[in-house]
């Protein structure tokens, strides 16, 4: 018989809640270095003893807000279900989301540059990273093994240099559009330079997976 979780339960997990969420604001707004637990407090409307009862100090909310948004990405690819989806539509799926998600997600790409600053040091303490990883890269294999079998993909394409690929022509782009902006002197995040972008991203996967792209 299931029970109905007490109200301080319940307290405890908006609690922890709202700090997570006020962290992720304030590291993707000033990286490790420069989030204040102060700040994270403030915005989370709790105090700093809070804080420091659930995630221990800096270093672990940090790792905590990682592990929370690496989780919600595979989480959300998980839910794209690609399987029931023919190969080539599976693999325009997920070229598509992975775009969409770092227009709509921009703090995640600013978490992972900063954890890059870092050498990753938070994510290889993590136990959750690993798992949730293996997850993403065997559903890409499962992919690409059905598109081989159904004659539309090249046979001998690596699965995890895909997932970097498809990841980096994404993010790149957005994480160097202010530069790219003056370089290139258009307007990188205009809505028809978007359009493109995305399309010529699939494009490009497609071209590098489908033996007919």
């Amino acid at each position: 018989m299931q029970t109905t979780p007490k109200p301080k339960q319940r307290d405890a997990e908006a609690t922890r809640k709202r700090i997570l969420a006020a962290a992720k604001k304030e590291f993707a707004k000033s990286g490790l270095g420069g989030a204040r637990v102060d700040d994270i407090a403030e915005r989370a409307n709790a105090n700093k003893r809070m804080i420091y009862h659930y995630f221990g100090g800096k270093e672990d909310l940090f790792q905590a807000v990682l592990e929370e948004a690496y989780t919600d990405i595979r989480t959300a690819e998980q839910k794209l279900d690609l399987d029931r989806l023919p190969p080539r539509e599976a693999l325009e799926t997920l070229v598509r989301f992975t775009w969409d998600y770092y227009l709509k997600n921009p703090e995640f790409i600013t978490l992972v540059n900063s954890e890059n600053l870092h050498r990753a040091k938070h994510l290889k303490k993590s136990e959750v990273i690993p798992v949730v990883s293996r997850r993403f890269v065997s559903m890409v294999k499962t992919l690409l093994d059905r598109g081989v079998a159904e004659g539309v993909f090249r046979p001998g394409i690596d699965e995890t240099q895909l997932n970097i690929t498809i990841a980096a022509i994404g993010y790149y782009y957005l994480t160097n559009r202010y530069t790219g902006a003056i370089v290139y002197d258009r307007d990188l995040m205009a809505k028809d330079a978007l359009e493109q972008r995305v399309d010529f991203n699939i494009d490009t996967v497609m071209r590098l997976v489908c033996l007919e792209p």
